[in-house]
């Protein structure tokens, strides 16, 4: 039997445990895929990790299965949590919303290290380094 051909590839960014069907139906609707399954698998995949945005790569096939292909949360998502800040600065040059310090941002760069284009731990603190410097935080050396 050959393999499924893909027809679509949506990438969604959804609340842990609780997707909403009104984004999924954005995204999907157009797809054909079945929402409720989609919504059901995963709320259950990611149920231990309520409150967070986990991303989410949706693979719809020409017979309208679907498969899930789970990411890590967004960088700026984890400072902020981090944090415990809403948001970052409005202007990130003049304006300092927190402070993190180097051993928070190894454990993001640990987190996100299989979602980063990055070779080693090393790499992954410089790119969560500067993402913490584009939203108005400081990173402690």
């Amino acid at each position: 039997m050959p393999p499924k051909k893909k027809t679509h590839e949506v990438t969604l960014a959804l609340e842990a445990g609780n997707a909403a069907m009104v984004d999924l139906g954005k995204m999907l609707g157009p797809t054909g895929a079945n929402m409720r399954a989609v919504k059901v698998e995963y709320d259950e995949a990611t149920a231990k990790n309520r409150g967070e945005i986990i991303p989410v790569i949706v693979s719809v096939y020409e017979d309208r299965s679907h498969t899930l292909a789970y990411k890590t949360p967004p960088t700026s998502f984890l400072i902020r949590k981090t944090l415990g800040i809403q948001s970052g600065a409005a202007n990130p040059l003049t304006t300092t919303v927190g402070t993190l310090s180097a051993q928070q941002v190894k454990e993001i760069a640990e987190r996100k290290l299989v979602d980063l284009n990055a070779n080693d731990l090393e790499a992954a603190i410089k790119i969560v380094s500067g993402t913490a410097r584009s939203m108005g935080v400081k990173v402690a050396s």
